[in-house]
């Protein structure tokens, strides 16, 4: 496990993702600072932490659209560059609004043409692609169908369709699982999950529940306060470990193959929102 104060080496050859002494601020305020961190091809990393810790804005330095206050941040080894077709994102869930003109196969395809200028046909090559893609997220009952008309959990299949429509060497998922019953839940943690393993995908999921997706992490960066902790869940998810983190007892219950994290009445300290915390009373 490494903290923001000792990190261990690591080889970055072969590095989708590679952080060097990152930090990021917004004013006199440091989000995180001197973060070492190299995702590894077909790595799923989990994202932790309370609400305005820092998680979705890492997200947006990945994609080029926020800069790095402090140290470096390379794609593929080359510095990140806004608009990379190499890297799929999967937003939060949110409804359509009801009259939205795309169907749901419209929405995939933005994925393999979204950056061109005009409608552009796919080509035959684009549109098998598009029809293998409908098929692996399956989508095929509801592909011609408007996409506001779609339940919760079959708009993020096909949000997740559009992700991995380019084949991409880096999934960011910003907590794609809210709102979702655990039946979707699991299809779009297991849609994700296949892609990464068929493909080695790399995988970055910002998340306030970890269960739904434990059995795919690898490891875990677990920011709080200003710091960090990278490690697998078992070394991260520790009473110790997290009470040390927040300056605050914390406790860390492990119950039917769930991690409920139990925190004390400190503010600073999530609540029922975040990793499936409770407060206690």
């Amino acid at each position: 496990m490494t903290t923001a104060t000792h990190s261990s080496a690591v080889n970055a050859g072969g590095a989708v993702l590679d952080f060097r002494q990152a930090g990021l601020s917004y004013g006199a305020r440091a989000l995180w600072d001197g973060l070492d961190l190299r995702v590894r091809p077909g790595e799923f990393l989990a994202v932790l932490g309370p609400n305005g810790a820092g998680k979705t804005s890492m997200l947006r330095t990945i994609l080029g659209q926020q800069r790095l206050t402090r140290g470096s941040l390379d794609f593929l080894g080359a510095p990140v560059r806004r608009g990379d077709r190499r890297i799929g994102y999967i937003p939060q869930q949110r409804l359509m609004e009801a009259g939205t003109p795309l169907r749901a196969r419209d929405l995939i395809a933005l994925g393999l043409n979204g950056h061109r200028w005009g409608a552009g046909r796919l080509g035959r090559a684009g549109s098998e692609r598009l029809e293998q893609v409908i098929e692996h997220v399956g989508a095929g009952g509801f592909a011609d169908a408007p996409v506001a008309e779609l339940s919760g959990g079959e708009q993020q299949r096909i949000r997740v369709g559009q992700a991995i429509a380019a084949s991409p060497a880096l999934m960011l998922c910003d907590e794609p699982l809210i709102s979702l019953d655990l039946r979707h839940q699991r299809v779009v943690t297991d849609l994700i999950d296949a892609e990464r393993r068929e493909r080695a995908t790399s995988v970055v999921f910002v998340t306030h529940d970890i269960n739904p997706i434990l059995g795919a992490v690898d490891r875990v960066l677990y920011i709080a306060s200003g710091r960090f902790l990278i490690g697998t869940a078992d070394e991260v998810l520790r009473s110790e470990v997290l009470s040390d983190l927040y300056g605050t007892d914390v406790d860390v219950v492990r119950t039917m193959g769930r991690i409920v994290i139990v925190g004390s009445n400190d503010p600073h300290v999530p609540g029922h929102a975040s990793l499936g915390m409770e407060r206690a009373p």
